[in-house]
This record gives structure tokens, sequence and C-alpha cells, in this order.
């Protein structure tokens, strides 16, 4: 069976981390940085690329750090994330956090 993505608009329910970070400006930084090769809505639009909404703000968290820090080998992800602040990386990754995937199942 094959499930297929959506990504809906942002939940009402998040997490600490996602209480205290900017979402606005979360998803600002996504438009400006990210929505090229992740979607505009965070389900990738190009392949070889992950889809992003509905991950976990700390699973986001870490993987920009090693990627901004080159623990994580990544040829255009280590360029971009390199000018990233703590303050970006905590404000998309909360965005990300609050879109909600649904899977449907097709018949």
């Amino acid at each position: 069976m094959c499930a297929a993505l959506s990504a809906a608009s942002a939940v009402t329910t998040t997490t600490a981390l996602a209480q205290s970070a900017n979402l606005t400006a979360g998803k600002l930084k996504h438009d400006q940085a990210c929505a090229l090769c992740h979607g505009k809505d965070g389900i990738a639009s190009m392949a070889n690329t992950p889809h992003l909404a509905g991950q976990p703000e700390i699973y986001i968290v870490e993987q920009l750090n090693a990627m901004r820090s080159s623990k994580r080998s990544s040829a255009v992800m280590n360029v971009i994330a390199k000018p990233l602040t703590d303050e970006e990386i905590k404000n998309v990754a909360a965005w990300y956090a609050t879109i909600e995937i649904k899977a449907t199942v097709k018949p």
C-alpha cells in the first residue's frame, strides 16, 4: 500500500521548545533558505531531499547543528547551515515540528 503525505496547517499543540521559539521567524527562515529544496510546507520538492514537516524539533536542531559544525557532511547543507544562529535553528525547527502530517491509504 502506498501512503500519500500532505502538510496541514500548524497544529495548536506545541512542545516547550516550540512555545519558546518564534514560529513566524521560523517560517520566514524556511521561506528564505529551505523551501526551494524542502518544499513550501516542509514536504521536499527535490529528489533525495528529506521531508522536514512534522519532524521533532530536537531532531532538526541536532541535525542542523551537526551540519553547521561539519560533523555531518552534506555539500549543500553544510554551506546553508554554517551561518545560521542558534535562535534561527530553534525557530525553524519549532516551525517544522508544528506541521501536522496525515497519511492516507490509496485504494
